[in-house]
């Protein structure tokens, strides 16, 4: 299996899994109530802030941005609704990580349980200085072990 832009990974690799539980606010929705597709992308890095600190890996976001993003949204989400976000790490290349996401709207007001939007994402790692030309780097080692290994007790 290829991981991308950044070298291979096992077959039976099985990532971590970050979870973001949270409520949709008045600010997450428009007019009407229903919520802004920019607030799965708030969802979405909550899930993976908490992934990252579940494994101990401070100081990630400012080295790894977002080079692909993509969202299927699928149903609406309201003002009030409660809402459950997970992010599994699904690839670790040399110099890249390949993120799927769901997010789920919770029961509310007599609907049911349902998917709202489900995606993938790619991050790189690249040097905090941003120095330009520099490219990708590798990920540090003892990121990639806490990364495939078991969490952090």
């Amino acid at each position: 299996m290829d991981a991308g832009q950044g070298g291979r990974v096992s077959e039976d690799f099985k990532g971590p899994v970050g979870v973001h539980r949270t409520r949709i606010e008045w600010i997450d929705t428009d007019a009407a109530g229903i919520y802004h597709n920019s607030a799965v992308v708030r969802f979405v890095e909550a899930a993976e802030a908490r992934l990252m600190a579940e494994r101990g890996l401070t100081g990630y976001f400012p080295v790894a941005p977002r080079v692909h993003y993509s969202v299927d949204f699928e149903a609406p989400l309201f003002f009030g609704q409660e809402v459950s976000t997970s992010v599994e790490l699904t690839r670790i290349g040399t110099s890249s990580m390949t993120f799927a996401f769901e997010v789920w709207g919770e029961p509310f007001e007599g609907r049911e349980r349902r998917r709202a939007a489900h995606g993938g994402y790619v991050t790189v790692h690249i040097d905090r200085a941003h120095r330009e030309g520099a490219g990708s780097l590798p990920w540090p080692p003892e990121w990639t072990a806490a990364l495939r290994g078991p969490m952090r007790s």
